[in-house]
Parts: C-alpha cells; sequence; structure tokens
C-alpha cells in the first residue's frame, strides 16, 4: 500500500484517514456509525473486506457491520462468538503495536471454534510479505477506561501484501477513533432512549396527574388533602366540590380550616390517632349552620423515602343515613316497640351499671383505710367478715318484707342519665357477674366507686338511695279480656306517658312487659319514695279514653333499693315482692280505686 520512499502515498493515505473518521462523526444512529466504521476501512484504508464484532451486554461479540462482499455479509451478520473463543484469538499471533496478528500457519487451530468467519481459497504466498487468505488482522477497540467495545476484523489487503509500519499505524489510529465514534452513538442513543423513557413518564405522569384531578374533583364523595409536619399541621391544602356541599363551606373557606378544627369535640380523639396512622375511623364533622353529620374518614399517609410524610389524602363518606339506622335498630333492641319506654334487657343492663359486687354502706374515711393498709388488713375477697353484732363488714342488713336483704347505693341518672352499655349482657354463674358493674372496690380513699346508704327502715332518716318502684296495673286483665287487644295496648301506652311525666328528667321508666312497669329513681329517701308511689298510682287512677270509651286501670307499687353485692335481678325481685305484698293487703275494690 505503501513504501517508505513515498511519502505521498502516505500523505494521500492520511488525507483519506482524515476523511472517513470526519464522516465517522456524521452518523445519526448505532447503526449507522457501525456501518460507517466498516465502510471507511474498505474505502479508505484498502482492505477488500472488514466487519466489527460488537461486545454484546452479556459479554459476547455479534457480528454488527460488514462491507466488501455482500455474500459474505449476508452469511455472518449477526452471529455470535463467544467471549472465550475471541480472548482466546486476542492472545494468539503477533502483536503489531495494538493490532493482533495470525498468520495462517498458526490460524487454522482456530477453524473450529464459534467465531463468525469466511474465508476464500488462494495459492500459497509467492514471499515473505505476501497476503494469504487464511491471515487473520484484528484491532481491538476500547473504550476510554479500557473496557473492550469491540473488535474490527480486516482482510485481503488490495495490493496482497501485509501491511507495513504505516499501514498498521493507520489502522491502529482508526480503530481509536472508531471506539470514540461507536461511545459517542452508544452515548446518544442512551440519551436518546433516555429521553423518550422520561417523555413516556412525563406523559404517563401528566395522564395519571389529570386522572387523579378528576377523580378528585369529580369524586361523588367527599376527598380532601391536608398537609403533615410543620407549623401548618393537618390544614386542609385542596378539597373537592362533594365535601364542600356535605359541609356546606366553599373550597376557599375550608382551605383556612383543619379537620380539628371541625370534628366534634368528643371525636377529636379518634381523628389524632387516625391522622398519625393512617387507616379509618367514623367521627362527626361540623357544618356551616352549626349542625355535625357523622362521616367515614380513609386516610392514606403520602410518604417521601428520604422526607418521610408529604401529605395526607383522605376520602370522606357520609354515613349520616347509615347512622340513623344503627342508632334506630339500637333504640329498638332496648326500648318497647309499643310505649317507646326502655325494655327489661335495657333496664338490666343500667340497673346493672350501678351496681359493684361488694356490699357497700359505710365508708371507711381517708385515715381509716390508710390505718387500715398500714395494718396489713388483707383486700377484699367478694365474701365481707361479719362482725361480733351479726353485721356484714360493718354494714347493717336490713329484711324486707320477703326477708330478702335491702341495701343502698349511690345511683347515677337513668334513660335521662343512666349510662347502659346495650341489652341483656348477664353471662356466666356468678350472681354478680353481670355487664357494666364496676370492679369491687379497693376499700381506700381512691376508690371512684360512689357507694351511698339506702334508707335503714320506711322511716325516713335523711339517708338517700336509688329507689326500684315496682308497678303492677290492676284490672287491666279485665279490660284486655273485654274490649279487646287494641284498647289494651291503648291504656298501656297511656299509663307510660303518665309514668314518664310524673317522674324527673334524671329518672328511668321501664316496661318489664305485659302490664308491669318499673321506675328507677335516684337520690330518695325511704319517704321521697313513698311519695312518688302515690303521686304515680294517682296519676295512672283517672280514666283512659279509648275510642270515645272510658276505662279506669289501678296500680299497685312494691319499693325497693338497689345496693352494692346485689345483682339486677335480685333487686327486681326484691321490688317484685315488696309489690305482691302491698298489692295483696288491700282489697279488690281498693285496688282499681288506688
Amino acid at each position: 500500500m505503501e513504501t517508505e520512499s513515498e511519502p505521498y502515498v502516505r500523505l494521500a493515505t492520511l488525507r483519506q484517514l482524515h476523511r472517513v473518521v470526519a464522516e465517522l462523526n456524521t452518523a445519526r444512529s448505532l447503526a449507522d456509525t457501525l456501518q460507517t466504521v466498516v465502510d471507511g476501512i474498505v474505502v479508505g484504508l484498502g482492505y477488500e473486506l472488514a466487519c466489527v464484532n460488537l461486545v454484546r451486554p452479556d459479554g459476547d461479540l455479534v457480528v454488527a457491520a460488514f462491507a466488501g462482499d455482500p455474500a459474505a455479509e449476508a452469511l455472518i451478520t449477526g452471529r455470535v462468538g463467544s467471549r472465550a473463543s475471541w480472548e482466546r484469538r486476542l492472545t494468539m499471533g503477533e502483536n503489531w503495536d495494538g493490532l493482533r496478528f495470525i498468520p495462517h500457519t498458526e490460524g487454522w487451530v482456530l477453524m473450529e471454534d464459534d467465531v463468525p468467519q469466511w474465508h476464500t481459497d488462494g495459492p500459497d504466498p509467492r514471499f515473505e510479505d505476501e497476503w494469504h487468505p487464511e491471515d487473520r488482522l484484528y484491532a481491538p477497540m476500547y473504550a476510554s477506561g479500557g473496557e473492550l467495545l469491540g473488535v474490527i476484523s480486516v482482510d485481503r489487503p488490495r495490493n496482497g501484501r501485509r501491511p507495513g509500519a504505516w499501514g498498521r499505524e493507520a489502522l491502529q489510529m482508526y480503530a481509536f477513533q472508531a471506539a470514540i465514534a461507536i461511545s459517542n452513538a452508544r452515548l446518544r442513543a442512551n440519551m436518546q432512549r433516555a429521553l423518550v423513557r422520561l417523555e413516556r413518564e412525563q406523559q404517563a405522569l401528566r395522564a395519571s396527574e389529570e386522572s387523579f384531578r378528576q377523580a378528585f374533583e369529580y369524586a361523588p364523595s367527599g376527598m380532601a388533602i391536608a398537609e403533615m409536619g410543620g407549623d401548618q399541621h393537618g390544614r386542609l391544602l385542596r378539597t373537592n366540590d362533594a365535601l364542600c356541599r356535605l359541609l356546606g363551606r366553599p373550597a376557599s373557606v375550608l382551605r383556612r380550616y383543619s379537620f380539628s378544627d371541625l370534628v366534634h369535640p368528643e371525636d377529636i380523639g379518634t381523628l389524632l390517632r387516625t391522622s398519625a396512622e393512617g387507616g379509618r375511623a367514623e367521627l362527626r364533622l361540623g357544618r356551616r349552620d352549626g349542625t355535625y353529620v357523622w362521616v367515614s374518614l380513609r386516610n392514606s399517609v403520602v410518604a417521601d423515602a428520604a422526607d418521610g410524610p408529604r401529605f395526607l389524602l383522605t376520602h370522606v363518606e357520609d354515613i349520616e343515613e347509615r347512622k340513623r339506622h344503627e342508632l334506630q335498630l339500637a333504640h329498638r333492641a332496648s326500648h318497647d316497640s309499643l310505649t317507646g319506654l326502655p325494655n327489661s334487657a335495657e333496664l338490666r343492663a343500667r340497673l346493672g351499671a350501678r351496681l359493684c359486687r361488694r356490699p357497700q354502706s359505710v365508708r371507711a374515711s381517708a385515715i381509716e383505710a390508710l390505718d387500715a393498709a398500714f395494718e396489713g388488713r388483707d383486700g377484699y375477697d367478694g365474701h365481707a367478715a361479719h362482725g361480733a353484732d351479726g353485721t356484714s363488714g360493718g354494714h347493717t342488713a336490713h329484711a324486707g318484707h320477703d326477708g330478702h336483704p335491702v341495701g343502698a347505693e349511690a345511683g347515677g341518672a337513668g334513660e335521662h342519665g343512666f349510662h347502659a352499655d346495650g341489652p341483656d349482657r348477664f353471662s356466666g354463674s356468678d350472681p354478680f357477674e353481670f355487664p357494666g358493674a364496676p370492679p369491687a372496690p379497693s376499700d381506700g380513699p381512691y376508690d371512684h366507686h360512689v357507694h351511698t346508704v339506702a334508707p335503714a327502715t320506711d322511716i325516713d332518716d335523711g339517708t338517700k338511695g336509688l329507689a326500684v318502684l315496682f308497678c303492677d296495673l290492676d284490672g287491666f286483665k279485665s279490660i284486655n279480656d273485654r274490649f279487646g287487644h287494641h284498647t289494651g295496648d291503648a291504656v298501656l301506652i297511656e299509663v307510660a306517658r303518665r309514668l314518664t311525666t310524673g317522674v324527673r328528667d334524671g329518672d328511668t321508666v321501664a316496661r318489664l312487659g305485659g302490664d308491669e312497669f318499673v321506675v328507677l329513681a335516684d337520690g330518695l329517701g325511704a319517704a321521697d319514695a313513698a311519695d312518688l308511689a302515690v303521686r304515680l298510682r294517682n296519676a295512672i287512677i283517672p280514666p283512659i279514653r279509648v275510642d270515645g270509651r272510658a276505662v279506669r286501670v289501678g296500680a299497685s307499687f312494691g319499693i325497693g333499693w338497689a345496693s352494692c353485692g346485689m345483682s339486677a335481678d335480685e333487686v327486681l325481685r326484691s321490688a317484685d315482692q315488696r309489690m305482691y305484698i302491698e298489692k295483696r293487703s288491700r282489697s279488690k275494690a281498693h285496688r282499681r280505686a288506688g
């Protein structure tokens, strides 16, 4: 291709090399760059055949571009040679300053490996530097970090000779420039793919944001985004139209509030737990008109891996109707369907909520309790120790007319103040294991269960307690039998109304069933309870008009007293037996008249 005595040939070759190298940088893609590399070797460096074997991600090399012979190109383009076979070739033969030449005398051992190759037959060389068809010349291409990018393979120099020093240097320089061009092409391809991926991600993000916006804005239930952390923690950042309609406030006004500003005071603890942990809660939110609406909050804490919680996404569902139905069902389960009064189960629950397991009539003072504690007195085990006077645990036992002990206990309000946990909740064989009953007190100055003493006798001694008035109607059965159940029901409804009207707001009137009613009245003495029974009896006696007909019933009352150490059934049984004693003590004629 050149000789040392022909510098003008080297100059022409250098110009040609400069031209093909310049074309390397004009290719628009990696595939175009690879094809430009092999075309430049054929056009500018004087070889009839050239190919580029490019390293794949798995390390093997694939024939990525070929130039000089269409038949050979179709035969081996796309075929793969293993990395091990290529490393073997790059360590064989002669090292020409970075190039690797394997003469035909050594290359025959490579005929059976898996590297794609194509050779033509030819005569043996006639002189020493003549090119043989089975000679191999490789120009490895390396990245700037020394990583192998690929190998250029050339064949059949046009002058038929092995390249001299200048030809080798030209091929080596070209391989170096080709490596730069391939690296740049890969970088451009990666950037283009990254840009395409980024654009797709941005499009997907915009689509997702638009979908979220539409889902947020047009959701049939309320949606809100609240701030988390900082001085503005909990402040509403964004609300949808459904939430604005639910609370009766425009979005611009809601942005001044947080949910803690809107929640019912009794539900603030539930809100704080749900806001901190996420999850679901049912609570009440305030409307603009001052009313509250029951809602279900479902919170999702949207967090950033680096910065922690970012904001709170809240779904607000109106459950006012469901809550109304639940309250109605609970009311039906605990109240009599005819009169609307608390039923037997609710009465027992309210009464049981006021009773504890141990009798307690006289409370020890704080000093006495401390003295007893220092003396090592054992705690109460559920059975009071008997004193010398026969009283139980220092408590005076009072026998009623039926022989049952009657104690006293301070109570709270009933329907208008009593607190019950639900309908009948009795379980187990222990008569004191009833629902709502406080645990046995510790007999110390810090016992929160308040006991009061029941009146010792029917004579008022100033002691106040929880009176239980058991009422049984006199003459009701004859009315029911004579005029029918319709008239009987009307009588029961009117009696319930008269009883409710005749008691205080804090008292409870309940219907046990049939013609039996019970009144719970707290804070009464013996005389007060007797007066209340007389007033209620007198309220029931006046005629009751049903369908233009006047009917009359009387009432018998038995007065019992609730006391800790008794179960609700025992208290009711005591009052019931006293009622029957009172009923038998009066003649039939006087019962109807009261």
